[in-house]
């Protein structure tokens, strides 16, 4: 069984700085891929950024590449999201998933299994 609990979205303003976080439980150890995706009602689900947790090697899509980091703890099975800079276009749900194997950067058949976190902008 595998658990991905997000947290960390509230309401921020326009420029601002916030930190999502993912903790994972479960069976971990086939966790290679961890990405956070992010939809929007009516909009197609986005790949947002991914991490080869063995490696460390990152991935970033053009939309929020220079803005945003994604990070791991493995002492704390966390997967962070430092997201800087925000733009109204950044107000979403945000998920983490994750998938085996090393192809970590596609944004393809990632597993979903947490409830999400939404970002919202101050108005």
């Amino acid at each position: 069984q595998v658990q991905l609990v997000e947290s960390g979205g509230v309401s921020v303003q326009a420029g601002g700085s916030l930190r999502l976080s993912c903790a994972a439980f479960g069976y971990i150890a086939s966790m290679n891929c961890m990405a956070w995706f992010r939809q929007a009602p009516g909009k197609e689900r986005e790949g947002v950024a991914s991490i080869y947790t063995g490696v460390g090697t990152t991935n970033y899509a053009d939309s929020v590449k220079g803005r945003f980091t994604i990070s791991q703890d493995n002492a704390k099975n966390t997967m962070y999201l430092q997201m800087n800079s925000l733009k109204t276009e950044d107000t979403e749900m945000y998920y983490c998933e994750e998938k085996g194997g090393w192809k970590c950067r596609d944004f393809v058949r990632y597993n979903y299994w947490g409830q999400g976190t939404q970002v919202n902008e101050n108005s």
